[in-house]
């Protein structure tokens, strides 16, 4: 017979393993929006995001105009893609 104790744990052939799922430690990756709880800073926080849009919308507007301008043949702007929802629903 066979002095001391055993070092692995006999395993039946063909069983398969379950893997574990880990989870990250620490922090998320990523920034974090906290919501403010005074109705007046949630509304100055939508006015500031649309002038924001509006801002950059305009400021795409002049430079792809004043490109158009000084070429000698038209340009067309392509947008970018497309993401499609799990809806099926497409959403810039």
């Amino acid at each position: 017979m066979a002095q001391g104790s055993r070092k692995f744990k006999a395993q039946r052939p063909g069983v398969a393993k379950k893997h574990q799922h880990h989870k990250q430690k620490g922090p998320k990756k990523g920034g974090r929006i906290i919501a403010a709880k005074k109705v007046q800073i949630v509304q100055q926080q939508h006015l500031k995001k649309g002038l924001e849009v509006a801002i950059r919308n305009k400021i795409e507007q002049e430079v792809t105009q004043k490109a158009s301008l000084s070429l000698h043949k038209p340009l067309n702007v392509v947008k970018g893609s497309q993401v499609k929802t799990k809806t099926g629903s497409s959403s810039k």
